[in-house]
C-alpha cells in the first residue's frame, strides 16, 4: 500500500475521532477544534510517523471538514480557480485559465455534500429541498453559486460556485487581457458619465457582471446609485450614496417571495439617479424599461443572448410574455429607453473580449434600428490565441446626453 493511500486512511480515522469528541459541543470555537485535531494526530503520530507536510495537510483537511466546506474549501481557497462544478458526490471539476479540469476530489457521502449545501444557502436565508430543488445563493466572498438537488439532478445535487476575483477588475486590467482597447473604454467613460442606458450582453462566463462593475466605476461619486440583484455579486465603488437591494425567493411556508420586479418598483420610490439590474430575464424587463423611459437616465443591466441584435429581441420576447402591450409600442418603449448594448463573447482560445458596441437609433419599418459603432476583428492566431483589433466602424448618431454632460463629441465621428 503506498504512503498516499495510508495517509488518506489516517485522515478519515482522525476525522472520525474528532467528529466523535465534538458530537453535542455546540459552543466550541476554531482554535478548540485545531487543539482537537492537533491531539489526535499526535496520538496517530506515535505510531506511524508524519512528515511535517503531512501534519500540515491533515490539520487543515479535517478543519475544512469540521468548520469549512470540506473538499471545496481548498478550491475556494485557490485564487487561480474562477469556477467550481460540483456533480454529485465524486465529480468534483474547475474551471482554471478557461480550461476545466478533473480535481478527482469527492466527498465522503451524499449527506455531507448536501450539509455543506444547506450550509450555504442557510447564510444568506434562503431554502433548498425536494419541493424547492433550485436555489441561487452567494458565499461570504460574494462567489455565486447554483443549487440544483435530486430528483431534478439526476447524478445527485449539483453545486455551481462562479468565483470573483478579491480585488475588482478596472479599466487598466480589461486593456492588459485584451479584452478592450484604450479608445473603446475612453468612449464607454464618456457614455456611463453622460448617463446613456445601457445594456450589456452576452452568453455565460461571458464576464458581463465583471464589465458592470467596471462601467459602474465611471458614475459620479455624487450620485445616488440602487442595485437590484437576484443574487447580490456587484462591487460598486466610489459611491457613498448606495443602496444594494437582493430578491428574496418563496420561504418554507410559500409566502413572502419578493422579485426583481418588485424591487424594480420600490427602488423607484426611493430617488435614485439610476438604477443598476444585475440581469433581466423575465417579466422584471418591462418595468426596467420604464425606469429608464421615466427620468433614470444612465440605468444599466445585462442579459444572456448571443449577440446584440438578439439582446433586443429577447428583451422583446420577455417582455411579450408578460404584457398586453401591442408590439410596434413594446418596441417604442425598448427603442427609446436603451441607447446602448455593448456584446461580449468568449472566443475559441477561452478569452472573454468586447466583440460590439451597437447604439439604438429608433424605430425604422415598425423594427428597432441600430448602428455598430465599434466591432472586434479577428486578424489570424499566434500560438493558440486570437489576434484582433476594435476597429470603429460607425458614429454616434444621438450625441445629445454627451453635449448635455458638456463633453466633447467630435472624437466619436467616424473621419474626425
Amino acid at each position: 500500500m503506498d504512503r498516499e493511500t495510508v495517509i488518506a486512511g489516517k485522515v478519515k480515522e482522525i476525522k472520525n475521532e474528532v467528529q466523535r469528541e465534538l458530537e453535542g459541543r455546540l459552543d466550541i470555537d476554531d482554535e478548540e477544534v485545531y487543539r482537537i485535531i492537533d491531539e489526535k494526530i499526535r496520538c496517530k503520530n506515535k505510531k506511524f510517523t508524519f512528515m511535517l507536510s503531512e501534519k500540515l495537510y491533515i490539520r487543515k483537511n479535517i478543519f475544512n471538514a469540521m468548520r469549512r466546506l470540506d473538499v471545496l474549501q481548498e478550491l475556494i481557497d485557490d485564487p487561480t480557480i474562477t469556477e467550481i462544478m460540483v456533480n454529485g458526490i465524486d465529480s468534483i471539476f474547475i474551471e482554471r485559465n478557461g480550461g476545466l479540469i478533473d480535481t478527482g476530489k469527492s466527498f465522503d457521502s451524499k449527506d455531507r455534500l448536501c450539509d455543506i449545501i444547506q450550509q450555504i444557502v442557510a447564510g444568506v436565508n434562503r431554502t433548498v429541498n425536494a419541493a424547492s430543488p433550485i436555489v441561487d445563493a452567494r458565499l461570504k466572498d460574494g462567489s455565486r453559486v447554483n443549487v440544483v438537488l435530486d430528483p431534478v439532478a439526476l447524478n445527485g445535487p449539483i453545486l455551481t460556485i462562479r468565483r470573483f476575483p478579491k480585488k475588482p477588475i478596472d479599466g487598466e486590467k480589461l486593456i492588459e487581457y485584451g479584452s478592450v482597447n484604450s479608445e473603446v473604454l475612453e468612449l464607454l467613460k464618456k457614455l456611463v458619465k453622460a448617463k446613456y442606458n445601457i445594456l450589456i450582453s452576452g452568453g455565460t462566463g461571458a464576464g458581463k457582471t465583471t464589465f458592470l462593475n467596471v462601467l459602474s466605476g465611471y458614475i459620479s461619486g455624487d450620485e445616488r446609485i440602487i442595485t437590484i440583484e437576484d443574487s447580490a455579486e456587484l462591487i460598486i465603488q466610489g459611491i457613498d450614496n448606495l443602496v444594494s437591494l437582493e430578491a428574496r425567493n418563496v420561504n418554507t411556508s410559500g409566502c413572502n417571495a419578493i422579485s426583481i420586479r418588485d424591487l424594480i418598483k420600490t427602488a423607484l420610490r426611493m430617488r435614485p439617479d439610476r438604477i443598476i439590474v444585475g440581469e433581466v430575464r423575465g417579466d422584471e424587463s418591462i418595468d426596467m424599461l420604464q425606469a429608464m423611459n421615466v427620468g433614470q437616465d444612465g440605468s444599466m443591466s445585462t442579459i444572456h443572448a448571443n449577440s446584440a441584435k438578439d439582446a433586443l429581441s429577447r428583451l422583446e420576447t420577455m417582455m411579450m410574455l408578460h404584457t398586453e402591450i401591442p408590439l410596434p409600442a413594446l418596441r417604442r418603449q425598448v427603442a427609446s429607453g436603451i441607447d446602448i448594448v455593448i456584446h461580449l463573447g468568449r472566443l475559441r482560445d477561452k478569452s472573454r473580449r468586447l466583440l460590439e458596441i451597437r447604439e439604438i437609433t429608433g424605430i425604422e419599418n415598425n423594427e428597432i434600428s441600430s448602428s455598430v459603432i465599434y466591432k472586434f476583428t479577428e486578424n489570424g492566431e499566434e500560438k493558440g490565441k486570437i489576434i484582433g483589433e476594435h476597429k470603429r466602424v460607425g458614429e454616434i448618431r444621438s450625441t445629445y446626453k454627451l453635449e448635455r454632460a458638456g463633453l466633447k463629441t467630435d472624437q466619436f465621428v467616424v473621419g474626425r
